[in-house]
């Protein structure tokens, strides 16, 4: 592989870590991905510096090795905290609320003598540094109703700040790449693809003793549908509700469902419409599950089913496909790119549609173990390891910094989805 010269020492990299552990579903695990991919990479002079704080970073920690570590915040606990809860009462007031929410950068990154910033959450950070953006999807543009005023005024502060300041704007897929070009008038030269994967390969596999006392725990039934998902009204999940109700009613099975998934404000009304339809026996809402209780509900999976409104991505969808799970999916936005031949598609909107499809994978083992084995030729065109190399090539390009042989092909080849 070639190896890139050195120019001015090594490139310094930070990639923005601040999450706490268990709060923010596919973008904490998509962090811990590229945090794994960076830590493969081992042929170039580069270093990888998580910006996260240090009472956060558990969930980070073991996944950073080679050229990563973490970097902790100049400012103590306390003073962060302060200037916290000063700047949410800030943004809250009435009019002027909304200019508060851009938030600019405490010179952390700049003492650490960083060349360049990777914010790969939405809540990034101002700074004169060059910088990459990942503003993950616009679903308050399509999805309006499911924020309240403030929430849309804020997030068109914050994503048009960073879009306008950063050196590159990224995309999962071609999908949110035309929406972002058309949504905020960027240059399409200055909007990139770079796909996500799974991280299941990072996590912990579980031994057949934790996947029987998992089992016991949550008394489950030998097969079970799987939706990993926040319980954001996006998501969809009482239509799926629907679908199975529908299924109970007109075919007579009961199909057990598992949704792994911190329980947020609209978890309220899932818990009403599952009393409502009658599935508190079949239906399981666990909550915000470890990295080995997760790869467990993989492993211990019939199939995924994924009937989300609105996705920049479909992390779950990757994560199905890399373990051989067969997928059936949504319709909206950018999934079926990223589903290719590879699952059943459906029309999120129609629990008929819904049901249909999730009795065709549920009695029909021939179609199953097909579209697993179509999963997992899909799995192989993504990776973590695949997307870190990118991301460099990427760095190494917004920083000036010579181009590989190896970033110019990745650089030039259509994305994945």
């Amino acid at each position: 592989m070639t190896q890139v010269p050195t120019h001015g020492g090594p490139l310094r990299v930070c990639v923005d870590a601040r999450l706490a552990g268990g709060r923010f579903g596919g973008v904490e695990q998509a962090v811990i991905g590229i945090a794994a991919g960076l830590s493969k990479l081992t042929d170039g002079d580069e270093e990888y510096l998580f910006l996260i704080e240090p009472e956060n970073e558990e969930w980070l920690r073991p996944h950073l090795r080679g050229p990563c570590r973490p970097l902790h915040p100049r400012r103590g606990r306390a003073v962060r905290r302060a200037v916290a809860a000063a700047r949410a009462v800030a943004e809250r007031l009435p009019a002027v609320g909304p200019r508060f929410a851009a938030r600019p950068s405490d010179g952390t990154i700049e003492a650490a003598g960083v060349d360049v910033v990777h914010f790969p959450i939405q809540d990034a950070l101002i700074t004169d540094l060059p910088s990459i953006y990942e503003p993950h999807d616009l679903l308050h543009l399509h999805l309006p109703e499911n924020f309240s005023r403030w929430e849309r005024r804020r997030r068109e502060v914050v994503y048009r700040t960073h879009c306008a300041r950063a050196e590159r704007v990224v995309a999962m897929t071609s999908w949110g790449r035309r929406d972002l070009i058309e949504s905020y008038a960027l240059a399409p030269e200055k909007v990139d693809v770079v796909p996500w994967a799974s991280v299941l390969p990072e996590y912990p596999a579980p031994t057949d003793p934790d996947l029987e006392g998992i089992r016991a725990d949550l008394d489950l039934q030998d097969g079970f549908l799987l939706y990993p998902a926040q319980t954001w009204a996006h998501k969809n999940h009482e239509r799926l509700l629907e679908a199975l109700a529908l299924i109970a009613r007109r075919d007579g099975l009961e199909i057990g469902l598992v949704c792994p998934g911190r329980q947020n404000r609209h978890f309220r009304r899932i818990r009403e419409r599952i009393g409502e339809l009658g599935l508190e026996r079949s239906v399981r809402f666990p909550g915000f599950v470890s990295e080995l209780e997760l790869r467990a509900f993989y492993d211990l999976a019939t199939a995924l089913v994924f009937p989300s409104l609105f996705e920049g991505w479909g992390l779950p969808v990757c994560e199905a496909f890399s373990v051989g799970l067969p997928v059936a999916c949504s319709t909206a936005t950018s999934l079926p790119d990223l589903v290719g031949d590879a699952g059943l598609l459906f029309d999120p909107d129609d629990p008929d549609a819904i049901a249909d499809c999730v009795l065709r994978l549920w009695t029909d083992a021939e179609l199953r173990a097909t579209l697993a084995e179509r999963g997992r030729e899909r799995s192989d065109l993504f990776s973590f390891e695949r997307t870190a190399r990118l991301f460099r090539a990427h760095y190494r390009q917004v920083a000036r910094r010579p181009l590989s042989d190896e970033d110019r092909i990745l650089l030039a080849n259509p994305p994945l989805a």
